[in-house]
């Protein structure tokens, strides 16, 4: 063994005083640097300085926060470590500090302190001389095979000067850290041996920590999910693209422990697409004359729609490879299309999926989410077809037009695919990223208006206007279906509650005003708790009439409690007989029930002056009468108009009150003071009663022009009419749209006359025949002749010619 030379150092020394550990020779460590002295020592010594002597600093183990300031240096430990200045990071935030990266070198002895300020110098005696004694070489070598750290020690060890002395201070330290990492190494090599059993005993397993027998037990549960995974994809019949990425992704998941993230969601996607109704369908039932039956079973009316549906059937039957329609039925509320689509899916024998569509607006609901993401999951169409398990079924797109948009995408462009009959035979869910065949999924939206459905996604699906009822059909649809299922939910029998038709047509007319029923069975099912309480205080009267303890003719007498006051329950109202079963509604019934009447017939009250006409207006709730009131007073010939109007609105009666100007002496129409020009010294007030609620469209223009034409004649309209038609500048009457449901809406009002644009003629065919009965319909291609139907005896001095007064 060759002797080592000692390290030379200087003999003065600046001191660095540290708080963070003990520097040992041959070690290394960072520390801070915050304490005034120390800082000064930094910039003087290390920063400045260019020779290799001023990176040699004196590293003295200070057991006082080096951090104070005290004007005094602190006692100082006499022995300290002489280390060479490696690296110095420096920052000025949150206040100026440095961190140093040091190396021990040798240890010294201080002599005699020279210097305090700015930072501690002191002359130094180098103590180290590195000799090896042979006796150690052996315990070296051992605690290097076994360790690649440094140890630091205690200060104690600092301090030992003689090799001697230092050796029988580390050596018990060193003998007892080698048993310790002997220890460590026997451990390591068990837990390597069990391993090595455990996977002699399961070759195809992955072991990922220490089995145990719970641990054994859910993995043994995971492997044979994962074999009977498999084997579905082996023995299913899915598409061959579909089948390749299943069988790729089952390898995956064989190599992939259990603990990672992706393990569950590449397990969760094969589940699915093994779960994937692939190539099992319903056989159809194609017997049409049971599908008429059927339908008109369970609906009444609606004979456009049955029609579309029985077509549909008789196509399937003369071939079979028929492409599902893309329907959409668009009506009010109430009127029955979702319960048409669950009965077209009977009809067929096919599964039923409802969708509702009504504020989606994340186009991943339709499409999916990519696997990419945290909890991506698959879109409606996919989950509904999991759900019901046939590739088949009946899709009720339910609220198709109260679709949103948002910053995640268009759920209508989305749907696009879904509903073209060109391109859903290859439609592609962004969680499976393979094709599925929706060619054969009879899809059936529903909407309450299309104006709101992107032109787009319209032009793909069959409109079927499926419009409001009329009086005669509520009436047949409450007893045929309402009624009955009424009674059933409140446990009521026909022997015990009977409601006439009479009765019926009081609540409708009375009680409700809407295109559909859903508020005539809702008053219905009034009725009938109402009556139930009947019955029930009914049959316990009967108990207590029954019970052996109450003797004959003590029935009417009052109960007494033991304290001799009368019993509040029990009073003799109780005991009375039980009424008469089956209980009559009528209208006074009708009245204790439901309260007073909502809706009186107020048309003639309000048109009993001059300046009020009736209009017809179309809502997504289906027709509506709208009265239309004018009045005028000295001003400067300002037109107001109020009761939230649009601006289309706003326009047309701008046009009303133009053309009666202009008519003005053809009509002998005067202002208050007798002047042709009804605006001179003169302002009109237009009103729109119900201002909260919002009306735009052209069609309130041809009675706007009326109420005006009523306001500056003095003349009434007549009380049983009411008209809808867009207006020219010209005078010119213009098609509008919803005339059946205007034309229902006014016969829901009791009105008798109706005028519509003579280009509108050809919509009367959708009327009801009963209605088109009882309704007068006047076609009119101007506002003359218009006016001329509008009051008693015409309104012009010689009554016009082509006046066309059909009763039809």
């Amino acid at each position: 063994m060759s002797s080592v030379s000692p390290i030379q150092i200087p003999s003065r020394l600046p001191l660095l005083l540290t708080h963070e550990g003990v520097l040992l020779p041959g070690s290394t460590m960072r520390t801070s640097v915050d304490s005034a002295r120390n800082l000064q020592l930094v910039r003087s010594r290390l920063l400045k300085g260019t020779s290799l002597q001023s990176t040699i600093l004196g590293v003295i183990p200070n057991t006082p926060d080096p951090a104070s300031d005290a004007q005094d240096l602190p006692p100082l430990h006499r022995i300290g470590t002489a280390a060479l200045a490696v690296q110095v990071v420096g920052s000025n935030w949150p206040k100026p500090h440095y961190t140093l990266l040091i190396t021990g070198l040798c240890r010294f002895q201080i002599t005699q302190v020279v210097r305090e300020k700015p930072y501690p110098v002191a002359e130094v005696e180098q103590l180290d001389r590195l000799e090896e004694f042979p006796n150690t070489c052996k315990t070296r070598e051992e605690l290097g095979e076994l360790s690649e750290q440094f140890y630091k020690y205690a200060v104690q060890i600092l301090d030992a000067v003689s090799l001697e002395e230092r050796f029988k201070m580390t050596i018990p330290l060193l003998v007892r850290q080698i048993e310790g990492l002997k220890l460590l190494q026997k451990t390591r090599k068990h837990k390597q041996d069990d391993d090595k059993r455990v996977i002699a005993i399961r070759p195809m397993r992955r072991i990922t920590h220490v089995p145990g027998a719970l641990a054994d037990e859910d993995e043994d549960e995971d492997n044979d999910d994962i074999v009977m995974l498999e084997k579905k994809i082996r023995t299913s019949s899915m598409p061959e693209q579909a089948h390749k990425v299943c069988v790729k992704e089952i390898k995956r998941l064989k190599k992939m422990p259990q603990s990672m993230p992706e393990y569950a969601l590449t397990r969760n996607y094969l589940e699915l697409m093994v779960e994937l109704p692939w190539n099992k369908s319903t056989t159809d039932r194609l017997d049409i004359r049971a599908a008429r039956v059927l339908l008109d079973n369970d609906h009444y009316a609606m004979e456009k729609l049955k029609k579309r549906v029985l077509e549909y059937l008789a196509v399937r039957q003369l071939k079979n490879n028929l492409k599902g329609p893309i329907l959409c039925f668009v009506g009010p509320p109430g009127v029955g299309k979702t319960s048409v689509g669950r009965s077209v899916a009977k009809t067929l024998g096919r599964e039923f999926h409802r969708i509702a569509l009504g504020g989606v607006c994340d186009q991943s609901d339709i499409r999916g989410h990519r696997r990419t993401y945290v909890g991506s999951m698959p879109g409606r169409i996919i989950n509904g077809l999991k759900t019901v398990g046939v590739n088949n079924p009946v899709f009720l797109l339910d609220e198709v037009d109260k679709l949103g948009k948002s910053l995640q995408g268009d759920p209508a462009a989305a749907l696009l695919e879904v509903l073209d009959p060109e391109q859903n035979h290859n439609f592609t869910d962004h969680y499976l990223n393979v094709a599925f065949d929706l060619s054969q999924v009879l899809f059936i939206a529903t909407a309450n208006t299309t104006a709101s459905i992107p032109p787009a996604l319209l032009d793909r699906m069959e409109i079927i206007q499926v419009p409001g009822y009329t009086q005669e059909e509520k009436i047949e649809i409450a007893h045929r279906h309402l009624i009955p299922k009424q009674l059933e939910q409140h446990g009521l029998t026909p022997q015990q509650i009977q409601i006439p038709q009479v009765t019926t047509l009081d609540i409708i007319t009375r009680y409700t005003r809407e295109a559909g029923v859903r508020s005539l069975d809702r008053k219905l099912g009034a009725i009938c708790r109402a009556v139930a309480v009947k019955v029930a205080e009914g049959q316990h009267r009967e108990a207590k009439l029954d019970r052996p303890d109450v003797a004959e003719g003590e029935g009417c007498k009052e109960h007494l409690l033991e304290d001799g006051k009368s019993d509040p329950v029990s009073d003799t109202t109780d005991l009375a007989l039980p009424p008469e079963m089956p209980i009559l509604i009528d209208f006074h019934a009708l009245k204790d029930i439901l309260g007073p009447p909502m809706y009186e017939m107020e048309v003639s009250e309000r048109l009993s002056q001059p300046g009020v006409a009736i209009g017809l207006a179309w809502t997504p709730l289906g027709g509506e009468i709208m009265f239309v009131e004018a009045s005028r007073m000295d001003g400067e010939g300002q037109l107001t108009l109020t009761g939230q109007l649009g601006n289309v609105m706003k326009e047309s009666a701008h046009l009303a009150i133009s053309w009666l100007r202009s008519n003005a002496k053809k009509y002998h129409l005067t202002n208050a003071s007798g002047s042709f020009d009804l605006l001179e010294n003169t302002d009109i007030h237009l009103h729109f009663p119900a201002g909260a609620v919002t009306k735009d469209g052209p069609s309130a223009g041809v009675t706007i022009a009326t109420c005006l034409a009523s306001l500056f004649s003095g003349r009434l309209v007549r009380s049983d009419v009411a008209m809808t038609g867009e207006i020219t500048l010209r005078g010119l009457v213009l098609p509008v749209g919803g005339i059946k449901d205007k034309a229902l809406a006014a016969h829901r009002a009791g009105l008798k006359r109706v005028i519509i644009p003579q280009r509108n003629e050809k919509d009367l065919e959708e009327i009801p025949a009963n209605v088109r009965q009882d309704l007068s319909f006047i076609t009119a291609s101007c506002l003359d002749e218009v006016l001329n139907a509008a009051f008693d005896g015409g309104f012009t001095v010689k009554a016009r010619p082509g006046l066309l007064n059909s009763k039809l």
